[in-house]
């Protein structure tokens, strides 16, 4: 495929695969997808696009995935959901890894945090996050649960009865890891999650 165009400089380019063998062939409805654009919807507030994939849990599929999402259609970020806990069946997290650059551990060590809040089950969860790097581009994957709840509780983190942040959410640590390999800049809604820089990379509120 063809890189995608964006309508603005600091438009981010996102790609959201679903991995699922059942929902690839249709035989129930695919919640993924859905769930994490209704998510971006209300967090960014900088312009933003996505491009979808739904997919078998098959590691050469996910893996091919991901290249073409990062080296063809040119994306700053790629968000997968499915495919990461211990069942033969569960292979996203090792097709992730098989394509990164680098290993970003803290993603996956967050998310397992968080979902350790709810349920003794999540130390099974194997989400992973990677830098994939090419000649002038570089991307964000990272694995996300695949219950829309999860990828919620996951990217947006935990609040208080006063709505006061409890745990943060890994999305908080995404814009500025988008800066560090040369993407877009992102800016979000700080009622949804508050993106963290550090003050001299902070730029003035967008005016368009």
């Amino acid at each position: 495929m063809t890189k995608i165009a964006r309508s603005h400089p600091d438009e981010l380019v996102v790609g959201l695969v679903s991995i699922s063998d059942r929902a690839s062939t249709g035989v129930y409805e695919d919640k993924g997808i859905p769930a994490l654009q209704d998510w971006l919807g209300a967090a960014l507030a900088s312009p933003w696009q996505a491009t979808t994939r739904l997919i078998q849990d098959d590691a050469p599929t996910i893996s091919a995935t991901l290249i073409e999402l990062v080296d063809e259609a040119g994306c700053d970020l790629v968000l997968t959901t499915g495919g990461t806990g211990p069942s033969r069946r569960d292979v996203t997290p090792e097709a992730t890894l098989a394509v990164g650059s680098k290993e970003m551990p803290g993603f996956g060590e967050q998310m397992r945090q968080i979902s350790l809040n709810f349920v003794p089950t999540a130390i099974l969860s194997r989400q992973v996050a990677v830098i994939r790097e090419t000649p002038g581009h570089a991307a964000l994957i990272v694995n996300l649960p695949g219950q829309p709840k999860s990828i919620r509780e996951t990217l947006e983190g935990l609040r208080d009865d006063a709505g006061a942040v409890k745990v943060p959410g890994i999305f908080a640590a995404v814009p500025y890891c988008i800066d560090l390999i040369g993407g877009p800049y992102m800016e979000t809604n700080d009622a949804v999650v508050k993106a963290f820089r550090p003050k001299n990379a902070v730029r003035a509120p967008r005016q368009d």
